[in-house]
Order: structure tokens, then sequence, then C-alpha cells
């Protein structure tokens, strides 16, 4: 847990069990934290018929917004596993970077989410469209090139189809 002031909340991934999102998503509005879960639509074909799902865009992980006070209180959450941590705490995720998230599913961008290690591509910020104000890395993956926002340290990468001319060097 890194907290320089404990009455600010910052941004902590955490797993949930399996299939648990939505519910722990619920649970936690219920007990009044700040929670994010990023939603996608996606057209899923079963045998018999072809229906548009929502699903969570990263499957098992939840995004939780705490301060000192409530840290070990949200994890305590039914359907919680852990935070996600490195070298042994808790890693808060920047605002810009949960912010980028939701602008980009509310924008209906191009994603992928993989969690493949990407080489370090050249640092760039959106200059235009809906997305303008973004910051992300120009990386070619799949012999595209795409702008690459990377969460933290959950080891997921979300890559987004993006004109190159909307795009300038940092």
């Amino acid at each position: 847990m890194a907290f320089l002031d404990p009455h600010e909340a910052r941004w902590y991934a955490a797993y949930t069990k399996s299939r648990t999102e939505k519910k722990i998503l619920d649970r936690l509005t219920e007990a009044g934290f700040e929670a994010y879960l990023p939603i996608r639509r996606k057209r899923h074909q079963w045998s018999d018929r072809l229906k548009w799902v929502e699903e969570p865009l990263i499957k098992s992980y939840i995004f939780i917004r705490v301060n000192e006070k409530d840290y070990y209180n949200a994890i305590n959450t039914q359907g919680l596993v852990c935070y996600v941590t490195f070298e042994g705490k808790a890693a808060p995720i920047p605002d810009r970077q949960i912010d980028a998230l939701k602008m980009l599913l509310h924008e209906g961008a191009e994603i992928e989410v993989t969690n493949e290690r990407i080489a370090a591509g050249v640092k760039i910020i959106v200059i235009k469209g809906p997305l303008v104000g973004m910051p992300g890395e120009m990386v070619e993956y799949r012999g595209k090139k795409k702008v690459l926002v990377r969460l933290g340290t959950t080891g997921t990468n979300i890559l987004v189809t993006i004109d190159v001319d909307l795009v300038e060097k940092e």
C-alpha cells in the first residue's frame, strides 16, 4: 500500500473469482465504494442464434478507488481475491489510465486486450478526434500500427486501432 495522503483515494486493480465481476461491482457499489468494471459489447454466436452480450473487457479484474481507511474493507468484499501487487505491495493505477480506458470504451474504439509482452513503443499523445489528450505508445502489433495503453502493473495491454494522423510524438 503506497498512500502519501491517507485521505487520498487511488485506483487499484483487484482479482475476482472467475465470472463474478458484475456481482462484485454491485456489492462494492452497494457498500459505498467507487468501483469500475470495463464492459464491452460483443456479438456471440450460439448454434441456434446470434446475440449481443456485455462482457468484462479484462476477465477476473475490477478496479476499486479507495483511500487508506477503506483499503482493507474493500478487499474483504465477497468474491474479491486480492489486489494486484508489484513487489509485494498493491500497485496504484494512475487516474489518467482509468480515464483513458473509460474514454476508449465510451467512444467505441476498436480495442484489443492482450497479456503478451510488447516492446516499448514511441510515446505519443492523441491530438485529434474523440480520444484527444489520451497518452500511449505507438507500436506495431500483428502487422498494424496501434496505440498501446498499458494498465499499471496488471500486465494487461490495451491496443487501439487509430489513424496515425491523429497522434503526435510526446
